[in-house]
């Protein structure tokens, strides 16, 4: 009996953790053959998060087995798929990934009953981008309290893939947003898309009362940690919720007793892995049913600085790396 011969595509792979630049590389890998309730799906785009290089350097929760290809995100094409996956994605549907299938490859065999299917409105690029960014930000505008039409949010790494869609649907909800940044050409440059843009220094709490008329304010989104996180607690009404989901400044978060005492503050966390390992079908189908609409209708608006094939890892990894950037580096997956 004669054996299928094994295909082979090209993909990102890290054989070890260490610098992304040192340890990834494009090279072939072998595609495993697809089962009765697998899809094959043509990879189109994926784009490099900061997650992914903290899983190459294996400083993220998540370490999977080497070797391994990184990628959280993505969109492709179903080439295969078996007639009783237990779906109703056919050849041809763009879908995005489950967690746990590693992204930043051309071809991938995954569980059909596991690929959430973009509608035809949604174009690849951005649809790439919606599940991790996004979702993070849908997610912790709607989950801890419900904030009413003019309400105010504050957030730090206003800049960010997550501080932009947390901009955009907040301006779509209806919520005002107070949005810190550490860099002087940003006030510009955001200025168009929240509410409030200040500086994140040491006039940074005097700046957002004054700017939004000593509002009560009863959330707010921390991703930088350190001072810049304690900034934002001391915007905050009594009983606000500050959610830690992100320490850019590597800096512990130093938590003053006053806040918890006399404020009663809740601190939190958040971090959309949890999310989607605790989510029924239904609510992930509620929300990616929200994310497509926001995309399609033009309320999410997610820049791409530029689009690398395989072949060019080091110049891609290297240039996601970099802070001044005009938007996300995506990988061109069918090119």
């Amino acid at each position: 009996m004669l054996r299928r011969t094994m295909r082979k595509v090209r993909a990102i792979v890290f054989h070890e953790h260490g610098d992304p630049l040192s340890v990834a590389h494009a090279e072939e890998i072998a595609l495993p053959e697809r089962a009765q309730g697998d899809a094959q799906v043509r990879m189109l785009y994926a784009p490099i998060n900061p997650a992914d290089l903290n899983v190459i350097e294996g400083k993220y929760p998540i370490r999977p087995k080497l070797p391994a290809v990184p990628g959280v995100e993505g969109v492709g094409v179903v080439e295969e798929i078996g007639q009783a996956a237990g779906t109703t994605i056919r050849a041809g549907s763009h879908v995005l990934l489950p967690h746990g299938i590693g992204t930043w490859c051309q071809r991938a065999i995954v569980p059909a009953n596991q690929l959430i299917e973009v509608p035809t409105n949604v174009s690849p690029q951005l649809a790439s981008m919606l599940k991790i960014n996004p979702a993070t930000a849908l997610r912790m505008l709607c989950d801890f309290g419900t904030l009413r039409s003019g309400e105010w949010v504050v957030q730090n790494a206003a800049n960010s893939g997550v501080g932009r869609a947390v901009m955009q649907i907040a301006r779509n909800l209806g919520i005002r947003t107070a949005n810190v940044v550490r860099r002087a050409e940003l006030l510009d440059e955001l200025k168009d898309e929240g509410d409030v843009i200040v500086l994140d220094d040491e006039k940074t709490v005097d700046a957002i009362r004054a700017a939004t008329g000593h509002a009560e304010i009863r959330l707010a989104l921390n991703a930088v940690g350190g001072e810049s996180a304690v900034r934002l607690a001391k915007t905050l009404a009594a009983g606000g919720t500050i959610i830690t989901y992100g320490a850019m400044s590597l800096q512990t978060l130093r938590i003053p007793n006053s806040l918890l005492i006399f404020r009663d503050q809740r601190w939190r966390g958040f971090w959309i892995t949890k999310w989607y390992e605790h989510a029924t079908r239904d609510a992930s189908a509620e929300m990616f049913g929200r994310l497509f609409a926001f995309a399609a209708s033009g309320v999410l608006r997610l820049p791409v600085e530029r689009t690398f094939p395989l072949d060019e890892c080091a110049q891609a990894l290297d240039r996601a790396q970099q802070n001044a950037r005009s938007g996300k580096i995506l990988w061109a997956l069918d090119s």
